[in-house]
């Protein structure tokens, strides 16, 4: 189905956009453990941490975005026209990615399903979830996914900063958190929870969420702006939230929690514990929350991202219906998405296949802020929309505190195969 572009005006404009759908993606289960853990370890010593990685995702989702508008062409057609070495590495990468994120992405969400209501378990939770999903986005419908989505951000940003406010935290501890400081040893950690504040292979979706929505020209520039960077600070208010929680829950009782989507479920006890049982079914209802507005995300986004990458590959036109929400390709990456990764769900995960899901995971990130770099400082944008010079500079630190963290976990994964 050709994506029909809404009337958009500046009084229609609402808080719940593309913007917000692509940063509540991009913060999912684990990311909140990360934040969780660098509470409990270093209380409020990384809350900077927090502030840059807004800082730097905004930068990403705006260059993306912006790079759409003044374009006209979606972010794959862009990277097309850097050379097939594009090819090389996304193709098989989206393919992949799409194949383990499917499984972890169930099983994230059954968890808290299970706790709530232990009658199934979380295999079977997290296939219900995925089928849900599915059948959700399954006609390309953005209004309809956008509300939806905007229901369960809502829920995840009540609960985390209601249990934030529980905690009574101090203030004037969180403000000195603002002050760049490194623990020994801790370089990779500040970088990871820089980059884990909403980042994923779903910041390249924005574009495509610009489209559905129908935020298509360049007049559309300064709303897009004003989504994503509402977005970004609506993200690090829920993700403060979460190192507060941490801090103030876990770093002053001492509590350690399990790395993993697990440690989502320790928390859930340490609250019902300090507050009564039902302090930690609301917890357990923002974490459910967080973990299927990431699935809804992807399941919808990289879907409509692998639709226009077989349809230029294949020389559709741009409007042809299997470019877009609905059309056969976007359904058959939804399929990909939810069926296959049930077997490992029930037959375990495959060494080989994480291996190269993490490899090609970690390059991502410095892909994207390479890339931007090159497509936004040439003519494949109008003069007036090409990067300014503070912008090429945020990307070039952008594209250095990536690499370090790529080169960490590829030097992770070499170390676990030897």
């Amino acid at each position: 189905m050709t994506a029909v572009p809404e009337q958009v005006s500046a009084k229609r404009y609402s808080i719940i956009g593309p913007g917000l759908i692509v940063a509540a993606t991009g913060v999912g289960a684990i990311d909140l453990v990360a934040t969780l853990i660098a509470g409990s370890k270093y209380e409020y010593g990384l809350m900077w941490c927090v502030v840059v990685g807004c800082i730097m995702k905004i930068v990403l989702v705006e260059g993306a975005g912006r790079f759409s508008l003044a374009s006209g062409r979606t972010i794959f057609e862009g990277w097309s026209s850097l050379g097939r070495w594009t090819h090389v590495y996304f193709v098989p990468y989206i393919v992949i990615w799409g194949f383990v994120y499917g499984a972890a992405a169930m099983a994230g969400t059954g968890l808290p399903l299970h706790s709530l209501f232990p009658v199934l378990g979380v295999t079977w939770w997290g296939i219900l979830a995925g089928i849900v999903g599915a059948s959700l986005v399954w006609f390309g419908k953005y209004a309809i996914f956008e509300k939806v989505c905007a229901f369960f951000v809502g829920l995840m940003f009540v609960t985390m900063c209601g249990a934030a406010i529980m905690t009574v935290p101090n203030l004037l501890d969180i403000l000195g958190g603002l002050k760049p400081w490194i623990p020994d040893g801790g370089l990779v950690n500040v970088l990871a929870l820089a980059g884990g504040v909403g980042g994923t292979i779903t910041l390249a979706a924005y574009g495509y969420w610009l489209r559905e929505k129908g935020w298509i020209t360049p007049t559309h520039m300064r709303l897009m702006r004003i989504d994503n960077t509402v977005a970004y600070v609506v993200t690090g208010i829920f993700v403060t939230a979460t190192l507060i929680v941490g801090a103030e829950l876990l770093y002053s009782a001492q509590i350690a929690i399990e790395d993993g989507d697990k440690g989502l479920l320790d928390l859930s006890h340490v609250l019902a514990d300090r507050y009564g049982e039902w302090a930690g079914k609301v917890f357990l209802i923002g974490f459910f929350s967080a973990a299927m507005s990431s699935l809804l995300g992807v399941w919808n986004g990289v879907s409509l991202m692998f639709a226009d990458l077989v349809g230029h590959l294949r020389g559709l036109a741009t409007d042809h219906p299997d470019r877009h929400g609905g059309g056969t390709w976007y359904r058959a990456y939804i399929v990909w998405l939810t069926i296959p990764p049930m077997a490992m769900m029930f037959l375990g995960k495959p060494i080989w296949l994480i291996l190269a899901y993490g490899v090609l995971g970690a390059l991502f990130m410095p892909f994207l802020s390479l890339t931007l770099l090159w497509l936004l400082n040439t003519d494949r944008v109008p003069r007036e929309w090409r990067n300014t010079w503070y912008t090429n500079l945020a990307l070039v630190l952008c594209t250095v505190a990536f690499a370090v963290l790529a080169a960490n976990e590829l030097w992770g994964a070499v170390s676990g195969v030897l």
